[in-house]
């Protein structure tokens, strides 16, 4: 039934021009150059420290690797986080680091 509804959506997303990480839930990452990174539809915070920021999504987590690293602001699903930006990673759930 869970696929039915995604693919329900995703087709209503298509058909209505609209934006499908909205639509579906999808996280939307935006970063500037190597300084800033706003991540939304996040789903908390499972690790930070001032070289790694870890982020449970809906189907897995995103880690966010640097130097100095910042959280400027965060929100119940959006976090801006600043300092120098090394790498940025998704990773599905159940798959191992790496």
């Amino acid at each position: 039934m869970v696929r039915v509804s995604r693919k329900l959506r995703k087709w209503t997303a298509t058909i209505l021009d609209l934006p499908q990480d909205v639509v579906l839930d999808l996280p939307r990452i935006t970063m500037i150059g190597g300084l800033q990174v706003t991540v939304e539809n996040h789903r908390g915070i499972l690790h930070f420290s001032p070289d790694n920021l870890r982020l449970a999504m809906d189907n897995g987590e995103m880690e966010v690797t640097g130097q100095n690293l910042i959280i400027r602001n965060i929100g119940a699903e959006e976090v801006f986080v600043e300092g120098n930006i090394l790498g940025v990673q998704l990773r599905a759930k159940g798959k191992p680091p790496g």
